[in-house]
Order: structure tokens, then sequence, then C-alpha cells
């Protein structure tokens, strides 16, 4: 693309040492894009700018407006508060609370052990049963969870990876306890186990095997479960782990192109699961470039399904996402700052189209949320949503000389990546290679240096501190829920039927080394009451687990 023409302005006087530094600091993007003093009709003319085709109609291909015609005005984004913590009934709890209070989706945390596939009992889950989300071993401990919430009056995301097919077939085999029609249920599992290699680190098996369980998933779920989203394509990790805005637009896309080509390569039809995919992106603080990339990455996913994969069916272009405002932003100095941090990047995600959005609470830098920090973060939503006029019309910054522009030069640059991705044989090539984790640890570490330079400012932690700080209350976990998981769980071991547990763990086996789909035999050793470990086991002795590469 040419190089942006920028008009002459009139030189600024000198400010103050603090104004010229913050203006000097907010000369570029986050994802190292410069930004002018001025955008004019010039801006979008040197790089041949059409409205047609570059932005269009909402509802209407590229989708750079957003994915449905009347957006918001139609109906509002699900506002689906993130929450987990301790054992099934503490979670409970805090579901209904959340629900009591106007959230409109939930969205489940699961503790380290249930996320690695391993028992509360195990060794290695020591000190960690729910300690970052809800530990859940068995049938019983799902049915705690939702216990008194009818599974098909609500929407759930579960956020869950290399056990999510174990994890939907809890979730379903408990709807079917409480006599519910499965094909009425909605929700999202994440079931994105790419960006676990990536950035975030809870996989179990190797790639390939990784793939074949994710597909399995697809194809079962199309035809059982036709209104679950069968993946949650993630590039909040990455971010979180320091990507920049055009590398998570760049290697979430990577991921999505990966998924579609193992489907595809498993036989399944492209428009038939291609309209259930999901994505799930970060928003931070630099407001309207995270408007532009979620903008560019719309229109990137839509050129992608059309024109690669040649998908027929309208829906199948559609980018979907879901948003989390940035844990990363969060900060333990001034932590109320962290309000105001969440309602700009809560702001963004709005103005650039999210169908949900999960919005952090102040604390979390410090601790698991309190019911009032939680509370707050879900006024957040409502007072965006009922306050700010914001949902009253579809994509009200289009248009903008400097988004259209910005939009533009994120798509330029995440194409950019995928093009030299694909040069390397693909994202799976590309992440074994340690590429993508690589460029991602050089980004976070430009930007630590910007911060220790002072030339990125963090309100409270390198300018604007306060010398006494008020502690806040915090979220403890009790010490006395990890015995209890425990024992509750051999007592659930303890009354089952050996030889039907047996059997079915055998057929998860068997099913494991055939190309026979997973998904009912996993379906049937949960009815079966075998554990989240058992059955992670059952696979891990035919597909071994992945050891991750040095990227020095």
């Amino acid at each position: 693309m040419a190089e942006l023409k920028t008009p002459i302005v009139k030189k600024e006087e000198p400010a103050s040492k603090t104004t010229a530094s913050v203006t000097n600091a907010a000369q570029e993007t986050s994802s190292r894009i410069a930004v002018h003093p001025l955008y004019t009709p010039a801006d979008l003319a040197a790089s041949n700018w059409d409205y047609d085709r570059d932005v269009g109609y909402p509802g209407e291909f590229p989708y750079t407006r957003g994915v449905q015609a009347t957006m918001y005005r139609g109906r509002l984004w699900t506002m689906r508060q993130y929450a987990g913590m301790g054992d099934a009934e503490e979670s409970n709890k805090r579901y209904k609370y959340l629900l009591a209070n106007g959230t409109t989706g939930l969205s489940v945390a699961f503790d380290l052990p249930t996320q690695i596939g391993l028992d509360s009992d195990s060794p290695l889950a020591l000190g960690e049963v729910g300690k970052v989300g809800v530990a859940i071993d068995s049938i019983e401990d799902m049915q705690r969870l939702f216990d008194g919430i009818d599974l098909t009056a609500i929407s759930t995301s579960m956020t869950i990876n290399a056990t999510a097919s174990i994890l939907l077939a809890l979730y379903v085999a408990v709807a079917r306890r409480q006599g519910r029609d499965i094909r009425k249920l909605s929700g999202t599992v994440q079931n994105d186990v790419l960006k676990e290699y990536i950035a975030r680190g809870t996989y179990i098996y190797p790639p390939q095997q990784a793939m074949r369980i994710i597909t399995d998933l697809f194809a079962w779920t199309n035809e059982n479960v036709p209104d679950w989203n069968t993946i949650s394509i993630s590039g909040y990790h990455m971010r979180e782990a320091g990507s920049t805005a055009v590398q998570e637009v760049a290697f979430t896309l990577g991921d999505g192109i990966a998924y579609v080509e193992a489907a595809i390569r498993a036989g399944l039809n492209v428009d038939k699961f291609a309209p259930r995919l999901s994505f799930f992106f970060n928003a931070h603080s630099n407001f309207l470039e995270e408007v532009a990339k979620f903008r560019a990455a719309r229109r990137m996913w839509a050129k992608i399904m059309r024109d690669r994969f040649k998908a027929k069916n309208p829906k199948s272009w559609m980018l979907r996402f879901h948003t989390q405002t940035a844990g990363s932003t969060l900060t333990a100095q001034q932590p109320e700052n962290n309000i105001v941090r969440t309602a700009i990047q809560a702001m963004a995600a709005v103005l650039g189209g999210t169908q949900s959005l999960h919005t952090n609470s102040f604390d979390e830098a410090l601790a698991l949320p309190t019911e009032s920090s939680a509370r707050i973060a879900l006024r957040t939503q409502q007072i965006i949503a009922f306050e700010s006029g914001a949902p009253q019309t579809v994509d009200p910054l289009a248009g903008s000389y400097y988004i259209e522009s910005l939009t533009n030069e994120i798509e330029k640059r995440a194409a950019d990546y995928l093009d030299k991705i694909e040069a390397m044989g693909g994202m799976l090539k590309a992440i074994e290679r340690g590429y993508v984790q690589q460029e991602i640890q050089n980004a976070a570490y430009e930007y630590q240096q910007a911060v220790d330079r002072e030339q990125a400012i963090v309100v409270g932690v390198n300018r604007f501190q306060i010398e006494d700080e008020q502690a806040v209350p915090i979220q403890r976990i009790d010490p006395a829920l990890e015995p209890r998981q425990v024992e509750r769980l051999r007592a659930f071991r303890a009354k089952r039927n050996v030889e039907s547990w047996r059997a079915a763990l055998r057929t998860v086996e068997d099913a494991a080394r055939s190309a026979e789909n997973l998904m009912p035999r996993i379906l049937g050793a949960v009815k079966a009451n075998a554990t989240v470990g058992e059955i992670s086991d059952a696979m891990r002795k035919v597909y071994g687990e992945y050891k991750e590469a040095v990227v020095i």
C-alpha cells in the first residue's frame, strides 16, 4: 500500500514535560503503526479505498460494518461474565448472582487440573484445585454446577480446550438428566488447542491428535447440537502473552484457516460446519486501533472463507466473535483505575461490533473477583448498553478517515503475516518451528522495554504513582475446598459400577486407535461415571503427550 499522505499542519507549541512525553508516546499504535496528526480523504485515496468494496453495508459481504444488518438495534450483545471458583456449589452461587443482576449468558472458568485432564486427587493437581476456576471431575460435579439452571434457557460458554470434548459431553449428559432436548442447547466450547501451543500451555496431546479430537467434535455437534458453537478461535491469549493487535488478527485467522483445512480433510462440508465457527478477541486500551482491528478481522475472514475455501453460504463468511477486556492491562497499583480501563476497552468492543462481551473486574490483578467488583464490571456493560447511545446506530465510526486508514493498514500487515505462515507450510508448521511464539515474545519484550523507558505510559505504574495505597478487599478460596473435593471424588468412584466403567473407558481407547468418532464414546464414558482424568488418560495411552518446543 502506498505511504499515507498527510497535509501540512501547524506546528504545535512545546507543551509541559509531562504532556510532551505523553504526546510523543502516542504517535504510533500498539502495533507500531505510525499515527499522523490529521487524516483527510487523501489518506484513503492513497490506498485506492472504495466504499462498496472495502466497507459496504452491515450484514453484507465483506461484513466490515458488522455481521447483522440491524446490529444492536435488533439485539444487544450477550453480556457474558466469565466466572468460576472453588467447587461447583460456589460457582453455582456466583452464576445465580450474576443472572439475578442482569447477565444474559454464562461463561465457565475451569481450574487448571480440569483444563489439562487431571482429577482433583492427582498428585500433580495438589495446590491447584479450584484456584483459578471451578474443579470439575465428574458428571455429579457438572450437575451441581448448573443446579437450578435450565440449560436450554441460557447460553453457556466454556473456556476449555484440551478436554473440551469431555466437558461438552458432561454438559450434554447433565442436560439429558434435566430432561432437556439437547438440540435446543446453545453456547460455545472454546476448543482452540492451537493457541495453547502458542501462548497458554494447557495442552495435552500432540497437535495432529488434538486436531482429530476437535474435528470429531465438529462432526458430532453439527448433527446433535446444531446451535452449539463448536470452537472459539482465540486471539485473546496471544494478546495476553504480548502480541500486537496486528499479530492477534493474523495468528487468530491463521489458526482458523488450520481448523477449516483439518475439517475439510476429515471429510466435512465447509458450509455445514463453518457457520458454527466463532472467534474470541481481546480488547485493549488503544481505543481506535481496537475498533479498526475488529473491522479488519471481519473483512479478512469473509474473503478467506469465500475466496479461498469457496464457501457458498453467507453465514460461513461471517466472523462472529466474543470479546473480553484485557486482563494484562489491569494493574495492582491503584486498582480502581482498572474500572476506567475496562470501560474504554468495552466501548471499543461494542463500537467494533462484538456479539458477546466479558468485562474484567477491577481487582483481578490481585485475585479472583469479589461479588461487588463483578457487579461493577457487569454494570459497565449495562451503562454502555442503556446510557451511552452507542448501540443506537450500526458501526458509527465508519467513514472516519483515520478508522478506515487504520483498518486497511491492519489488514495489510496481518495479510503479510499470513503469507509468511503459508510459505512455511501453514500454521501447524509455523507453530512447530516456534515462529509464532517468537514473534509474540519479541513484541512483548519491545513493549516492556517501552514501559521501562517511559515511552509507553501505564498510569499508576511508571507515571502518576502514589505512595500510600489503600488495600481493597479480595476474594479468597477456602483452603478446606481441595480436601473436600478430593473426598467427594473418591466417594463418587466408590459407588459406580466398575464393570461398565471399565468397558466404557476401553471403548474410548479403541475409538482413539481407529477412525471412529470419539464423541459418542466419550459420552458413554461420562454416563458410566468415568472422570475427566480417566477419560483423558484413556486417550493419553494412544496419543501420548505433547512436549513443548524450546524457543530461544
